[in-house]
């Protein structure tokens, strides 16, 4: 253990860092933090006692990894080596994502002793009330979010991958606004809306006379996107014949325009996103094979909307705050409920439609379970009649409202015969269903 007499040098030599960064032991104390953790962590400027790791930025009473979390210190001890993740943090401005880097410290024996511990807020998710911007705190979303902080200051390239409606657009723009080439175009592409026709026209530009109606020359997508970013949407989409010109820009780096002769240079960052299975269309060949590899580098899953319930309630904030920024409306916790154990086939591009119904069906500032859709009373078809709860773990109130939301939409008697179902008083579910704002006729 570092002697107390030692620990002011400690302090200002961790205040060389202009990021959080505290000195840790085997045993999760911190012994030292410079002033950008005190700070940030709301602590004590010159406080003589610093607190435990978890217990600064996750609030636990317990360390990270018997609390559900990837513990970076217990990896690192186990393993000796350096270890980065991206965890969400209570911090002096509410709840953060922070990358956590930990670095291990070896005495003369070569045994890991202590830890250096820098950690830098998250680029990608910084401004939860902005309404562009990626939001969520479930496990699935800072898997994907902890992929995205580490390929985006790399020029490698990208495949999203996810249904229709998850954000691939969103994320393929975070991707792009931490890169190297942020300060350069972002030029999205709907490949599914390219014709064979239109392609090398679009993609690539054209001179004037190239054919008939090119009266002007034009500067085509490739050219936009220029020391910037090209997010080819649905690339599973582009036809079998054309794929092998998207090949030879992205093996060669060059293009011409139509009519042209003269071969241009092409230098941008390249993200491709789809819903298809690749790899199935290759074995189908529908999908060339060396164009797959090509774009495939850092392939990055994007979660359903019914992995990520628990970001349900800040999705909504988040929409409903751009939606009405005159009139804020806010769901009500019954409305939330149903939400939350919808299967949402649209994925967010679904619960911003239903909240901007709902929205325009409210007279009062709460969105009700009568301002939704019929098909979220029904749980979505085949999937309301079983419950759903990602990987999140609930606590057993939140676990019991889920539950008796599900049961009050799956019956079809009255409080009296759902009670006897229940197994409880009928005076007992009134109570329950009325804290709820949810009660049977």
């Amino acid at each position: 253990m570092t002697s107390p007499a030692k620990l002011p040098s400690l302090t200002a030599l961790l205040n060389g860092f202009t990021d959080p960064a505290v000195l840790i032991s085997r045993d999760y104390h911190i012994l030292a933090a410079n002033s950008a953790y005190r700070r940030h962590y709301a602590l004590e400027p010159n406080g003589p006692r610093l607190p435990r790791c978890y217990e600064a930025s996750h609030h636990f009473s317990r360390p990270c990894d018997e609390a559900g979390e990837t513990c970076p210190l217990k990896t690192s001890l186990e393993t000796g080596q350096p270890q980065r993740v991206l965890h969400l943090h209570f911090t002096s401005a509410g709840e953060e994502h922070v990358e956590v880097q930990t670095l291990p410290i070896r005495n003369e024996h070569g045994e890991v002793q202590y830890f250096l511990e820098l950690l830098r807020q998250s680029q990608v998710a910084r401004h939860p009330e902005a309404a562009q911007t990626l939001v969520g705190r479930s496990r699935a979303f800072n898997r994907m979010l902890g992929l995205i902080e580490r390929v985006a200051p790399s020029d490698v390239t990208v495949l999203l991958l996810g249904e229709s409606g998850t954000g691939k657009e969103l994320v393929a723009k975070a991707i792009h606004d931490a890169s190297q080439g942020a300060s350069g175009p972002f030029v999205p592409v709907e490949c599914s809306g390219l014709s064979e026709s239109l392609f090398e026209s679009e993609l690539f530009g054209h001179e004037k006379g190239a054919f008939t109606g090119a009266h002007h020359r034009k500067i085509g997508l490739v050219e936009s996107a220029h020391g910037g970013t090209l997010f080819l949407d649905e690339i599973g989409d582009i036809p079998l014949a054309l794929q092998v010109k998207l090949l030879r820009l992205i093996e060669t780096l060059t293009f011409r325009r139509v009519g042209s002769i003269e071969p241009r240079q092409a230098r941008f960052r390249l993200i491709c996103a789809t819903h298809r299975n690749l790899k199935q269309m290759v074995a189908e060949g529908r999908f060339r094979e060396d164009l797959y590899y090509r774009i495939s580098s850092f392939p990055i899953e994007l979660p359903a909307l019914r992995q990520r319930q628990g970001d349900i309630a800040l999705l909504a904030d988040n929409i409903l705050g751009q939606l009405n920024r005159e009139r804020q409306r806010q769901l009500s916790s019954s409305a939330l409920q149903i939400l939350q154990h919808y299967p949402f086939p649209g994925n967010i591009r679904e619960l911003r439609n239903i909240l901007e119904r709902a929205s325009l069906l409210a007279d009062g500032p709460l969105l009700l379970p009568e301002h939704l859709p019929q098909e979220c009373h029904q749980g979505g078809g085949q999937h309301g009649t079983s419950l759903s709860f990602g990987e999140e773990i609930l606590s057993l109130k939140a676990l019991e409202q889920r539950y008796l939301h599900w049961a009050r939409a799956q019956h079809r008697g009255d409080q009296r015969s759902l009670a006897a179902k229940l197994g409880v008083g009928e005076r007992t579910l009134y109570r329950k269903l009325q804290a709820l704002g949810d009660t049977l006729s």
